[in-house]
């Protein structure tokens, strides 16, 4: 009787289009930082100088809003922002300050079509999202209005959010939350003007409120600034009888930590 590992039978490797292929795109597209562009090893990561920029929002950090602490005030802490306005949805999380190479990866993807890279910045997004993905009953992108998207083509929380599905296996609600008014550009309007700009601005569709009844939803965008947009969602969301709804964005915009 031979040993066990004489029997063990070693099969080919299937040939597969995309080895034979891959020194060739190589050669043609070289691999690139994603954030500054400068030759890299590998494709869709950073190069060691904008790794270093990266300002990961780490703990510790207010447990509801997620805004990093500058001290450790200790575990479980509320920041005074989220006990004197609570927001409407349950807790935010975010991978990095919207600055620096953050900042540089949401432009790309957002205003250059860099649609690859959502891959990417979903492995950093569910990473910071931890236990309440995995708690997630779904996942839905904050959604534009037909209007504009059609002249974008796509929409970037949505390219997150997909790429968010694939890794953790949550099922994906792209066509339950709708925006139904088309909003002024969020850029340069004061807190109040956002908050009224984006009033009443989302609803889910009718006939759909089963897919979000009695779940944990998370709610995916590319950046939180003031969180009118996600707010305004998030209301949408609780009306058609979410009972949490976590909000998950790849950057947070801040001035400095609390």
């Amino acid at each position: 009787m031979g040993d066990v590992d004489d029997k063990i039978e070693v099969l080919p490797r299937r040939f597969r289009w995309s080895d034979w292929l891959r020194p060739v795109l190589d050669i043609l597209y070289p691999p690139c930082c994603a954030a500054c562009g400068i030759r890299t090893g590998v494709h869709h990561a950073l190069c060691p100088g904008c790794w270093r920029q990266m300002r990961f929002i780490e703990r510790p950090f207010c447990e509801v809003l997620g805004i990093p602490f500058s001290y450790d005030p200790g575990e479980g802490m509320v920041c005074a922002e989220a006990i004197a306005e609570p927001p409407v949805f349950d807790r935010l999380r975010a991978v990095a300050l919207h600055e620096g190479p953050a900042r540089s990866l949401v432009h790309a993807l957002k205003y250059r079509d860099r649609t690859e890279l959502a891959g990417m910045m979903a492995h950093w997004m569910q990473r910071a999202a931890g236990v309440h993905l995995q708690e997630a009953d779904a996942i839905i992108p904050v959604p534009l209005h037909w209007s504009r998207l059609a002249s974008r083509r796509f929409n970037q929380a949505a390219e997150l959010a997909r790429a968010l599905s694939r890794l953790s296996g949550k099922p994906l609600l792209s066509d339950v939350l709708i925006r139904r008014k088309r909003t002024l550009r969020q850029v340069g309007l004061t807190a109040n003007a956002r908050e009224d700009n984006l009033r009443a601005a989302f609803r889910v569709v009718p006939g759909r409120e089963n897919m979000v009844f009695g779940r944990h939803i998370i709610l995916v965008d590319d950046v939180y600034t003031t969180g009118a947009t996600v707010s305004s969602a998030t209301r949408a969301l609780k009306r058609a009888g979410a009972t949490e709804v976590t909000v998950l964005s790849f950057a947070m915009a801040l001035r400095q930590p609390i």
